[in-house]
């Protein structure tokens, strides 16, 4: 008897070090067992250091890949990373509504780890109109959730004012890292006007490039599964955590940190319980 593989859909840019990006969320989403395809926003040329060059893919032929894939395996769950303009945002909101695309999760990247920018300014208006409402849930860390909620962020109950804030304008549900050295690594989940604290340890690991694009796919890989959204949030962090833990060392700076973990782990075998 055949067993049909749930799917899911990476709109990233591609990451040349293999840590983030396209890279990072093909591999966490293989480790959930789920089938990952792709439509790449932009090449990168960028290691564990920083990023030196952006390549962006045309509206056209980011269209063009988005109908490649919705009209041959339609994904289960569909994540979206760097997008870094407007009418590549326009492109993919478009679509997204065109072939009513299902767990939409928005990991609203704007700075990579190593501190560079990633996302035009102008865009940024244009993915809070078009893109961010479209999610089930999106996942700004704290300096992009203080640029989405127009507030600054230095304690825990900013974290809810912001998250509730966001929750509101863009109608969707919001996962709020925490860390940036406002607490041990607690995020906090928004939805339907409930807060959700998931608590969590911070891990002395300086290997962290890669680690929102891990999570979020994860949640992704999660919900194609059929995880309510609080339970897919809880299973990826706990995923995230296993694999910072791991303490794989590979660049000269900040090495990726999604590639050690255990395929089988404890984690997606309990979550699936």
């Amino acid at each position: 008897m055949s067993v049909k593989m749930k799917t899911a859909l990476s709109i990233a840019g591609s990451d040349s070090s293999g840590g983030a990006g396209i890279q990072a969320d093909m591999k966490t989403m293989s480790a959930h067992g789920i089938y990952a395809m792709t439509a790449i926003t932009a090449l990168t040329a960028q290691n564990t250091t920083g990023v030196t060059g952006i390549l962006e893919a045309t509206p056209e032929f980011l269209a063009q890949q988005l109908d490649a894939v919705f009209t041959d395996i339609f994904p289960d769950a569909v994540k979206i990373g760097m997008v870094s303009s407007a009418p590549l945002i326009r492109v993919i909101a478009e679509k997204l509504r065109q072939y009513q695309a299902r767990h939409i999760v928005v990991d609203p990247v704007m700075v990579a780890t190593s501190g560079s920018r990633l996302i035009q300014d102008e865009a940024v208006e244009t993915l809070k109109q078009e893109l961010l409402p479209l999610a089930e849930v999106i996942t700004p860390n704290i300096p992009e959730a203080e640029v989405l909620s127009g507030m600054k962020i230095s304690n825990a109950s900013d974290m809810e004012k912001a998250a509730r804030h966001i929750a509101e304008a863009c109608s969707c549900a919001v996962l709020l890292k925490g860390g940036h050295d406002l607490n041990d690594a607690n995020d906090l989940l928004v939805q339907n006007g409930e807060v959700l604290w998931f608590y969590g340890k911070r891990i002395n690991n300086p290997n962290t490039h890669g680690t929102g694009c891990t999570l979020s796919s994860a949640i992704a890989s999660n919900l194609a599964r059929g995880m309510e959204l609080k339970d897919a949030v809880r299973w990826a962090k706990a995923y995230i955590s296993g694999a910072l833990a791991a303490m794989l060392d590979l660049g000269k700076g900040r090495g990726p940190m999604n590639h050690l973990f255990d395929l089988k782990s404890e984690y997606i075998r309990e979550g699936e319980e």
